[in-house]
């Protein structure tokens, strides 16, 4: 099966029609600075076409923004810290800033054996939170809180399941780091296929006590860009608008292989504004359950519209269907693909979202995202929710940010009978890095000092049992400070200190189980 899948996403690759006036290009690593340099680019006006509720972007795109900057005529534009920004995305973006307006100039074969390098070293003392726990479902729900019924009232027990991977480190593309001392190193490499397709690979090697871990960590081929673009490989993804946490897909869980059909630049939808869209499939690894072998089919459909420049909208779909162990029938599939019945063969989380950026605010930003968790007998209802509040600009200059993140992850939330390992793949969730079940509070504080130098200081508190709690269990809370402090080594060299402290009450709701967890993390960054 697997040889038929790869046989038919070259053949894909190779057959789309490219868009002839795009050029292809690699997506940029979430977490890189350059994400919130067009973030810091916006707050001070500049740029106002960007989408930030699909993720990765590719390099292209961030050089339309950057030429969009280049045009803008705002007073904000003549600060130091906004050109210092420019400057380093016009480094990092060479090659695309060079080739949009014309990408019949690229040469026909351009290699990059390291265009980025990683080595972080990690110390560790605590351990992990373990998610593996049955939660009380009394069902009767209504939509946004209105109402009631239009789910069963049935009290029954689901199970949650996963794990949260490494202690105050979130969000590590699946890698996880033990008790004690840990190197990780990553290397990519890019080739250029003239203007039109593009290559990435990035092996990974871990080295924790007594073992040396490679993992292909990413790798990919590229046909097109602009209005679209056809992705086959493995890669990272994120759904939604939130920093910490994403409801449908995220980076938090170990990337998987894909084929991803998307829109890297944004398509005119006339009246309607501006549009993106990506759609990904999958399938996910073998999982030996109680129930039986499970494989299932993995899709994920995302629309984001701009009907005004300060609004942006999006609709996010992620469902499991199919595979061993499940009824694969022609009606169930169908019942699969249309959701909400408890016969069906599909795990589905769904919901709407919405940014707006307040001009009138220095940009501020605040946006929510109401999801729904497969739900028997009608359209996904079962509620959680992520909202928050980015203000880019606290001091005028633009030194200095915050932002507020709160997430409220539902009792089922990425729970399925069917697929009893539920919205998990390699033991962590792939949307919100804190499973289901859970109450998140994030804060973070920043201030700049320039382009490549910054401190970050995160407060975080979260519960998870405050809902849903079963006889024996008791309310687990965590306490977490986490500070960052990135600075340039040299001119292409820079170096992040990370350190952080939490202390959990009840650790995995049992009483009176008590933990203090401590992390800190040395990377140097190579840019070439």
């Amino acid at each position: 099966m697997k040889s038929k899948l790869a046989l038919l996403i070259m053949l894909l690759v190779c057959s789309t029609p490219f868009y002839a006036h795009a050029l292809s290009s690699n997506n940029i690593p979430l977490g890189a600075p350059a994400y919130d340099y067009l973030d810091k680019l916006a707050a001070f006006g500049l740029i106002s076409s960007d989408f930030a509720g699909i993720r990765p972007i590719t390099k292209a795109e961030a050089a339309r923004l950057v030429k969009e900057a280049e045009k803008s005529v705002v007073p904000e534009a003549k600060t130091q810290l906004a050109q210092s920004i420019l400057s380093e995305l016009k480094y990092y973006l060479r090659r695309e800033l060079s080739l949009y307006d014309t990408p019949a100039a690229a040469p026909a074969f351009d290699v990059r054996p390291v265009s980025e390098a990683d080595a972080r070293f990690v110390f560790l003392d605590g351990a992990a939170r373990n998610y593996e726990r049955p939660v009380r479902d009394v069902g009767g729900e209504g939509v946004f809180g209105i109402g009631a019924g239009l789910r069963p009232v049935s009290p029954t027990v689901a199970m949650q399941r996963g794990s949260e991977g490494t202690p105050l480190f979130e969000n590590n593309e699946g890698t996880r780091y033990p008790q004690g001392s840990s190197l990780d190193a990553r290397l990519s490499s890019e080739a250029h296929l003239g203007g039109n397709f593009s290559l990435l690979v990035e092996p990974q090697f871990i080295s924790v006590p007594g073992e040396l871990q490679v993992r292909f960590n990413k790798g990919y081929l590229k046909a097109g860009g602009g209005w679209i673009e056809l992705e086959a490989g493995r890669d990272a993804n994120w759904l939604g608008f939130g920093e910490r946490g994403a409801l449908t897909l995220s980076n938090n869980a170990r990337n998987f292989d894909q084929v991803k059909l998307s829109s890297p630049e944004p398509l005119n939808a006339g009246f309607l504004g501006k549009f993106k869209y990506a759609l990904i499939l999958s399938r996910f690894d073998k999982a030996d359950t109680a129930s039986g072998e499970r494989r299932p089919w993995f899709y994920a459909i995302k629309g984001s519209l701009k009907p005004d420049p300060t609004f942006e909208i999006g609709i996010n779909l992620g469902r499991q269907q199919g595979g061993p162990g499940v009824d694969n029938s022609f009606i169930s599939n169908l019942q699969g693909l249309l959701g909400g019945t408890g016969k069906d063969n599909s795990n589905s989380v769904a919901g709407v979202e919405l940014r707006w950026r307040m001009p009138f605010l220095r940009n501020t930003e605040v946006f929510v995202e109401y999801s729904g968790e497969d739900a028997s007998t009608f359209w996904p209802i079962v509620e959680s929710y992520l909202a928050g509040v980015y203000i880019p600009r606290l001091t005028d200059d633009g030194k200095n940010d915050f932002r507020f993140e709160y997430f409220l992850g539902n009792n089922i939330l990425y729970t399925h009978t069917q697929f009893a390992e539920g919205y998990i793949y390699k033991g962590m969730p792939i949307g919100h890095s804190q499973g289901g079940a859970t109450q998140d509070f994030f804060f973070r504080y920043g201030h700049w000092f320039g382009a490549r130098e910054r401190v970050t200081v995160d407060y975080i508190r979260t519960f998870r049992g405050n809902t849903g709690r079963l006889a024996g269990q008791s309310l687990e809370s965590k306490h977490a400070i986490r500070g960052a402090w990135l600075l340039p080594l040299s001119d292409r060299l820079d170096l992040k200190a990370t350190y952080g402290w939490e202390r959990v009450n009840n650790l995995n709701l049992v009483g009176g189980t008590d933990l203090t967890n401590n992390l800190a993390v040395v990377e140097a960054m190579f840019r070439f």
